[in-house]
Parts: C-alpha cells; structure tokens; sequence
C-alpha cells in the first residue's frame, strides 16, 4: 500500500506566532485545535498510522517544550519535564490524554515553585491539553512504583522532555530492575493483571462492542508485550525478539500489522466520537466500515465485512500473546530443571514444563493425523497445561494439510468424533483448535463464519464465539457440578443416550450464517452430511439435521405463541413427533438461548420453556392421535385449585359460587396456584371498593405477578401498561378475561428492566399505589412517556409490520405486530386498540434485540373475531401511531429503563 506523505503539523508561521505571544491562550487553544484537525486529515488522505501517531507525539513534544520555556521553567536545574506511559512511548491519538512527570530534585519544595507549576498545568487544560500529571522527588516516584505496578509501568516508559537531564538520568537509574520491581515480579504481576483484565471482559474479545485498547487481543495485551520486553531483556522495541529468538520474523510483522490495524481503528473512533473512545461503539461501526473502504456485497454488509476483519486481528493478535507469555513463562518464572528432561507419554507426543510438544519437529509432516491427535491427547491428560509454543507454531505451520483428502481419510474422521465424544474437554479443545486454524480447515464451513459478526442486538457475540459458547452451555448440562443450574436439564441430559448428537447440533446450528437463504436448511444439509460421512447411524444422523433444522422451534412457540392453548401445544407436539426429539430440542434451545446473549435468559424465559417441554411430554405420551380433551383440563385444573384453597380454608362452594362468572377460557390460561391466588383476593377482599390491585414478587412463572380486578372500562389495557412503563417494568405476558357481570379480571406478568422479578416492600407497594391511583383518577388517560429512545436502538430502521389471522376454534383474531422496539409501545398499541373498541384476550411479548414481536388475540362487538374492513382500519391505525410515538434518540436509558417491555 502506497501512502500518502506525513502532514505539515507545524507550519512555522502558526509556531513563530507561538513564540511572539506567550500566554495568548485563545492563539494556543486554536493551534492545539490545528494539529488535530491536520491529524484527522492525514488519516483521510492515506497517511501512514505510525506517522501519524509519532508525529503528533513529536508536535505535542514541540509545543509543551515551548510553554514549558515561556513558564520559565526550562532553565531550572531543579526540574525536569518527562513524558510517560503512552505519550512516554512516543505514541498519541489524537484524543488521548497525555501523562507527564515533572521531577522536582528537592521533596521540600519551594511553594513559589509550586505555584509556577500550577499555572503551567492550567494553561495546558486552558488550550484543550487534557494531562494527566504527577510532580515528584526521585524518592517520591521510587517510593509510589515499589507500591504500585502501574506507577512502575507508567515510569519505565519514561521520555526526556525538558529540564535537568542529569536529574531524569538519575530518576531512570532510580527505577531500574535491580532497584524497584525485579523483572520476575513485574512480569508475575503485569500477567495477573492482564488475567485480571480478561476477566472482566467476560474472557473474550468477540463481542458487540469490543473494546480496541482494554479488551483481550487488544492493544494493552501488545503493550504488555513491550513492558516486558523492556523490564526483563532491556529491549526498548518489540521487534528486538526476533534477534532473542522469541519471535520469528513472520510472527513479528503479523503482530505489527494487527497493531497498526488496531491503530487506525482507534485513531478513527477518536476522530468519529470527537472525543477519547476506545469501544467500537455500535453507533460507530456503520461508520467505521465506511471510513475503511467495506461496502454491502449482496448478502455481506459493509458493517459485518469490517467487524470480521476486526475480530481475525484480534484472534491473530490473541494467539501471538499466548505464544509469548509461554515464552515468557518459561524464561522468567519456570525452574529451568523442569524443562530438560521431557516426559514422553505417547509415540509422538511428551510434556515437557505441563506442556504438550512434538517428540520431534517432522511429526506433523510425517503424520499429518497428529494434528487432531494432539487435542484428543490434552482430553485424556488433563492436567497437561496446554500446547508449547514451538509445537503451536508446527501446528499453524502445518495446518495446510488439513485438505480434502485429510478430510476423507476415516482414521481422521474417528478421531475428530473422538473428541466430540468424550467425557471432558469437549469445549476447551474446540476452542484452542479454533484459536490454532485447525477447526476451521477441518470444517471449511466453520471457517466461513469465524469473526462473522451479525449486526442486531440479538446477537451479542460472533457467530463461531456464538456456536462455541452453545457447545460449552450444551455441555455442562453433562457435568454433576453444574446441574444446580438447570436441575430438569440435568436430569434429562442424564438419560441421553449417545449425547454426542446434541455437541453436534450445537456445533452446526448456526454454521451457515451469512450463505444467504434460511440459514436453519443450509445448516441442517451440512449436518446431515457430516453425520453421513463421520459414520453415524441414518437414525441419528436425521435427528441431528432435523435439530439443525428446528433449532429455533422451541423459543419461538414458547416465547410468541401462547402456550396455555392446547391447539397450540398440540401443534408443536406435531412437530417434534418423539420424547427424544423433544428432549434433545430442549437440550438445545437452553444452550442456544444462554449462548446468544448473556442478558437474554431469565427465569420467565426458563419458566416458559420448561412449560412448553411438559406440556409437550403429556401431549406425546398420551399421543398425537388424541386431541386434547379441554373439559377434562379443565376440570383437573379446578380440582387442583381447589385443592390450594382448602389449604387456606376457603371451601370449595364459595369458590364456586365466585368462578360461575368465569367462562372456560380463565381455567385454561391460568395455572390452579394463579387462580387459587386470585380466588383467594376476591373472596377476602371488598369487591364494593375496586380496583383490586396485588403483587405477587415471584411465581411459578419465574416472572412477578400482577393482579388488577376493575370495572371493565374503556381503555383498561392502555391505561394499566403507561403506568407500568412509568414504574420500569417489562411486561412478558398479559392476559385480559371479562366477567359475565362487567369486570375485567387482568393479570400482568413483569420483570424489572435488568430481567429480575421485583423485590417484595416498598417495590411491590410502589406498583400497587401508582396503579390504583391511575385506576381511580377517572377515564383520561395518563401522561405519555417521556423516555428517549436508547443509543443503540437509533440505528436500526425496522419497518412496522401488523399481521391478522383469524383463529377459528376460539372466535378470536391473532394479531403480530414487528416493530423497533422502544419505551411505551406497548401503551401505545394498547391506546389505539381501546379507540377503535377492541378487546384484548392475550398479549404476548416477545423482544428480540432491537425490535419486538408481540401477539395478541382480539375480539369486538360481543366476542366477535374482526372483518377484513376492520383489521385494514386497525393496521393502518397501529402504524400512524408507532411512528408518530417514535422518541428522539438519545444516550443510553438510565438502569431500570426498560424498552418496549415496559409497556
């Protein structure tokens, strides 16, 4: 790549004027002002990163030098300016802040010196030079770095600037390996901290919004590199490995470009955000993509092309840190003894140090089978630490052979199903054989999608670090460790026979992402031949492509439809046709569902599946040729409430006389301990004195309950879900019934904005006022709601889609509405449907990242479904009103601020 040549950061005029009007901080401010605007243009025009980011260093040198001299500093023999930490490097973005240490020689200081120091500070604030400073003795910095390891890294990356070079070569010896912080020490610390680090991240990089500098494979992983490199070999530049043998060349300019590509990703952040940012923000990647040349190729979005370069970079960048730090490992902290003789445990494999190596360098060429053997290997020893760095660099070398003739050859066929079978390590090998290329060349269509990332907010993670973390949640489903969990998960794990078939269902679920077409078919093919061709049973090769194919089934039935209905039950049962399929599917959706976004899985999600699962398993046990018998459902639902109320010594002919007001709808979409709850709150309660409002904090649903027993006036519904948004909460379930004498027996299921059911006291007091209160005020509807629309959510444009289908055994019309979800949409939709007199049986919500998919079955005009004429007058309705309720966009909701859940 040809670049263009550097900026004239400093054109002599502009830095003249500087030196005839000291103190002019207007003059200063719009000079700093210039140099960053040059920098931001050369990055435009092509110039090299590397030159950029030194050469700003260099003018930000010049200029703090010259304030330096018109404070009058620079010619005492007292101080001396330094820069430090990045800045200390040579390195600056534009936006970062710039670290100096000012070296003062006597810790007794002159407090008219302290005065000319502070005035020197604030100028450099004054013209937009955002510092971070110190002013310290030379016992005062050897003091703090003994105390801290940042301090220590701060300091050794010192640069002199101006002043006293005696004293900052004082200051230098001061702070050297013999002095503070041996090298074995600050490498011991530098890797508990970067652990530490990792750690907070969630132990991976491939996420929405990574984190360029902090996150792992990110720059900070490369600067600690240097920091020991320096600390431990006196070598002032990374490159100087290669002579040490640390590094190969080819390593050395891998790393280098990774660096300068995460360079520039920064360097654009700072000039996209016009601030200090180091997340790829997604508001930003659309951008960021433009700013680097990707444009959309059919099914390839810009945004995703770039993404998937970013994320390579860093699982490149990731597997030379860990290829270092072996090294490093072995160099400074291991007993050389350990590392003479090796353990050989296998023909071509020994331990040497707890690591795994080639006995000899030709074993992958000689047998290129080794190269899925050595994995199979870590699985039976666990206690092996993990590969060597010599070994790793064989095996990226040699991972070409992995060939379609490779492929083919049935002892690499039995050993790569070998190591999906066995009892432990099933996802830590997969995922160091992703980290090493060997998955992705064993499976070319994993290889498509690694680094893939899908731009929504469904999806938090790439889609091979997606596909991975299904595995692994898939797996310890199988460990007695983690069966407090998912106890009914464990348990039906527990009887799986050949489980293997789940690991490979989770494996190809998502395989085809980005082909183009229904990715659930493409999958499924896949699987099916790679079952086929890894000498599975045709029996269990079709389960296996038929869970590829449905692995979406169970999450949508139990999450949009409403799975109280029978029918509904019913035709999913249809679907599934076994208890093994079933059993695996359930297996399966949980790993999925845990696997896409941490935030995504609460107990309302794992009450709802656990529903659906044993609604299924009766239905399939009774058999798909008997359709449910709803008299007899309901019957057994009223014998069991009743049940509950004797408990609570309420006889059954009160209970009765109560539920004669109730049609069979109520008994078949609530529970028998719902309906004993709301049996008990009428009968105990004056019902002269409505509305009745309760809260039940947490339920057999895994979600909070919500009772409201009110005259039923118009716009019920919209009233009671705008003051639910205004108190927070997410609704995920509503369902709507009306007594024979006038009243409207509503129940609200409810989480609060982070996913967790609400706290009984004054939270559950909090709901009961507000509602009551909004109850009781008359017909007006509340306030809207004020909430602007989250900082993520601005960038998406889904279009607002309202469906009807009739339902014809239950007289109702099913309505679906898609649309970007958002503060008060659901009051919203409630409102429009109260001015046009529809009544609501049930609402389902349903939100998927950034839009919702909700249902509701409706009536009118005396339990009518709705006429054609009226679903067009409603959709036109519901569509006017969701874009004219659209909020401006803004910065992130404060915690608790739900989105479109919230009613």
């Amino acid at each position: 790549m040809t670049h263009a040549a550097a900026p004239e950061s400093a054109p002599g005029d502009d830095y003249q004027a500087l030196s005839r009007h000291p103190g002019d901080i207007p003059r200063f401010r719009e000079y700093r002002r210039a140099l960053v605007d040059r920098q931001y243009q050369g990055f435009r025009d092509g110039v090299a990163i590397e030159e950029l980011i030194f050469g700003y260093a260099r003018r930000i040198d010049e200029l703090l030098c010259l304030i330096w001299a018109q404070f009058g500093l620079a010619g005492d023999p007292r101080l001396c300016l330094v820069a430090v930490g990045g800045y200390g490097r040579g390195e600056l973005h534009p936006a970062s802040d710039i670290d100096l240490q000012i070296l003062v020689e006597d810790p007794e200081r002159d407090p008219r010196l302290d005065e000319r120091l502070g005035e020197f500070v604030t100028f450099l604030w004054d013209i937009g030079i955002e510092v971070g400073h110190s002013v310290r003795s030379i016992a005062d910095c050897t003091r703090e770095a003994r105390d801290d390891i940042t301090v220590v890294t701060n300091l050794i990356e010192s640069r002199y600037l101006s002043g006293s070079l005696a004293l900052f070569n004082e200051f230098r010896a001061a702070i050297e390996a013999d002095r503070v912080w041996d090298s074995r020490s600050f490498y011991a610390a530098k890797l508990a901290e970067q652990q530490a680090r990792h750690r907070r991240f969630g132990e991976t990089a491939y996420r929405l919004e990574p984190n360029v500098k902090e996150g792992p494979g990110g720059l900070r992983d490369i600067q600690m590199i240097g920091w020991v490199t320096k600390r431990h070999f006196g070598a002032e530049r990374i490159e100087e490995l290669v002579s040490l043998g640390f590094l190969r060349e080819g390593e050395y300019q891998e790393m280098a470009e990774g660096q300068n590509f995460l360079w520039r990703v920064r360097f654009a952040l700072h000039m996209l955000a016009g601030r200090r940012e180091d997340r790829l923000l997604f508001d930003l990647q659309r951008q960021l993509a433009s700013t680097f040349g990707f444009v959309d190729q059919n099914q390839n979005r810009a945004v995703e092309q770039f993404m998937q370069r970013y994320f390579r970079t860093i699982s490149d960048l990731e597997r030379l840190n860990e290829l270092l730090l072996q090294h490093f490992n072995e160099a400074i902290l291991d007993d050389p003894e350990q590392l003479q003789e090796p353990d050989r445990i296998h023909p071509r494999f020994q331990v040497r140090g707890g690591y795994l190596e080639v006995a000899h360098d030709q074993v992958f060429m000689i047998y290129p089978p080794a190269l899925l053997e050595v994995f199979r290997i870590l699985q039976q020893y666990p206690e092996i630490q993990g590969i060597r760095a010599s070994t790793v660099r064989l095996i990226r070398a040699h991972r070409h052979l992995i060939d379609g003739h490779f492929r083919r050859n049935r002892l690499n066929r039995d050993l790569f199903m070998a190591i999906l079978r066995a009892p432990r390590g099933i996802t830590s090998q997969l995922r160091r054989m992703n980290r090493y290329g060997v998955l992705g060349n064993y499976l070319p269509a994993f290889g498509r999608i690694i680094g893939r990332m899908q731009y929504d907010l469904f999806h938090v993670y790439t889609v091979d670090e997606h596909t991975l973390h299904v595995v692994r949640n898939a797996r310890r489903l199988a460990l007695p460790e983690f069966a407090h969990e998912h106890p009914l998960a464990s348990e039906i794990h527990a009887g799986l026979e050949r489980p293997e078939r789940l690991v490979l269902a989770a494996l190809f679920h998502d395989i085809a992402k980005g082909r183009g077409g229904d990715h659930s078919e493409l999958g499924a093919h896949d699987a099916l031949h790679f079952c086929q061709q890894h000498g599975l049973s045709e029996t269990d090769a079709g389960l296996v492509a038929w869970l590829v194919r449905s692995h979406l089934l169970m999450s949508l039935t139990a999450q949009r439809r409403d799975i109280s209905d029978p029918d509904v039950v019913m035709e999913f049962a249809r679907e599934v046709r076994t208890r093994e399929r079933l059993n695996f599917l359930y297996l399966l959706t949980i790993a999925d569902i845990r696997g896409t976004n941490p935030e995504m899985w609460n107990s309302w999600k794992d009450s709802l599946l656990q529903t659906l699962y044993h609604a299924t398993r009766n239905v399939l046990d009774r058999g798909l040729d008997r359709p449910p018998d709803l008299e007899e459902q309901i019957r057994q639902t009223r014998d069991e409430a009743l049940e509950l109320l004797a408990q609570q010594d309420i006889d059954a002919q009160r209970a009765d006389s109560l539920w004669e007001r109730l049609d069979d709808e109520y008994f078949l979409r609530h529970s028998p301990d719902e309906i004993a709850w709301h049996t008990q709150a009428l009968l105990n309660n004056d019902l002269d004195d409505l509305p009745l409002v309760l809260v039940r904090p947490r339920t057999s649903r895994g979600s909070t309950e919500v009772f409201v027993y009110a005259e039923d006036l118009p716009r019920l519904f919209a009233r009671i879900t705008a003051a639910l948004t205004q108190l927070g909460l997410d609704i995920v379930d509503a369902r709507i019934i009306t007594t024979a004498d006038g009243h409207s027996l509503d129940t609200f299921l409810v989480l609060e904005g982070a996913g967790q059911t609400v706290e009984s006291g004054y939270r559950t007091e909090e709901i009961c006022a507000t509602l009551n209160h909004v109850l009781r005020e008359g017909p007006e509807m509340p306030a809207p709601v004020q909430r602007q629309l989250p900082r993520r959510l601005k960038h998406f444009d889904v279009d607002t889609r309202v469906d009807f289908e009739e339902e014809s055994p239950t007289g109702t019309t099913r309505m679906r509405i898609r649309a970007l979800d958002r503060p008060g949409l659901l009051s919203t939709i409630g409102h429009v449907l109260s001015e046009h007199d529809i009544d609501i049986r049930t609402a389902r919500i349903a939100t998927a990242g950034e839009q919702v998919e909700d249902s509701f079955t409706l009536t009118t005009d005396g339990d009518r479904p709705l006429t054609t004429e009226e679903c067009e007058r409603l959709r036109a309705a519901l569509v006017e009103a969701i874009r004219a309720s659209a909020p401006p966009s803004a910065e992130p909701l404060p915690a608790g601020a739900g989105g479109q859940g919230s009613g």
